[in-house]
């Protein structure tokens, strides 16, 4: 059966400089392990499946997967899917907000031409790290600890653990190796720029698939909204701003915080370079 499918750019500066993301509207009638072995097949970061919502208020529910992994949540994925419903012929029934169904909840999407913002959802786990679990991210990263300004749990779906580094130059030097530690990880790394910067930090986001090597995220909207929360929180950073990311894998990732209401919007351009149908059963 032929289905609908885009592939959209996310938080870049121009076409292939930022994040893509595969997604497949008209996914009903696909099931679990089509979803995965397509996803996989896809080889990106994350793949999504567009159905009909269940919940009132929602335009649409999707299901996020990471390679074989399915996310509650992941943030370039959120915008990407509702530039591709929006391409697809989709109309919001709130003019100028697509508000989308998925495990985390409704999540809303702010719609400004070429740029999208989510509001943040709340993390599903806070606080600190345990210090051997810090050791243990330190040896992947090779670096000092010395250099660990401070590490937080950032999960708001991907279960990403954040250490805030002594600058963006560390940041953007890491080579990591998990080998040594063999398991699921989801790390966050982040670094001031200098004052009058273009951008205020440098983030990289590293994960596993299994017992597979440690894969790079080039540009990660989650992330960004769970470090800009604590990075905010702690006097560390004042909205609005404007993070990079992908810049170590010739990327130009660009995410903009912002704080409008109460809530925490994290927002990019999101362009759809590929456009026809994928072959599904």
């Amino acid at each position: 059966m032929e289905r609908r499918f885009r592939q959209v750019d996310v938080f870049g500066q121009g076409p292939c400089t930022g994040n893509p993301v595969a997604v497949v509207l008209d996914a009903e009638g696909l099931d679990d392990e089509a979803l995965r072995r397509f996803s996989v097949w896809t080889n990106l970061s994350e793949c999504t499946f567009v159905l009909p919502p269940s919940e009132p208020g929602a335009d649409y529910r999707v299901r996020i997967f990471s390679l074989s992994t399915e996310l509650p949540f992941a943030g370039h994925p959120t915008l990407g899917t509702a530039r591709a419903w929006l391409d697809a012929g989709g109309t919001p029934a709130t003019p100028g907000v697509v508000v989308q169904e998925c495990a985390a909840g409704l999540v809303p999407v702010r719609v400004d031409g070429d740029r999208l913002a989510f509001a943040a959802p709340p993390r599903l786990r806070s606080g600190p790290v345990a210090p051997e679990t810090v050791e243990a991210l330190v040896e992947i990263l090779g670096i000092g600890p010395e250099q660990v300004l401070d590490a937080e749990w950032l999960d708001n779906g991907p279960g990403w653990v954040g250490l805030l580094l002594d600058g963006a130059g560390t940041v953007l030097d890491l080579r990591p190796d998990a080998s040594a530690h063999p398991g699921r990880w989801d790390i966050g790394v982040i670094g001031a720029h200098d004052p009058g910067a273009e951008t205020a930090f440098e983030l990289r986001a590293f994960f596993t698939e299994g017992d597979e090597p440690l894969r790079e995220d080039p540009v990660t909207g989650s992330l960004n909204a769970a470090a800009a929360e604590w990075l905010i929180a702690t006097g560390r950073a004042r909205a609005p701003y404007v993070a990079a990311q992908g810049t170590a894998m010739g990327r130009r990732g660009r995410i903009q915080l912002s704080s409008e209401d109460g809530r925490l919007w994290v927002g990019g351009r999101a362009e759809v370079l590929l456009s026809g149908t994928a072959a599904l059963p």
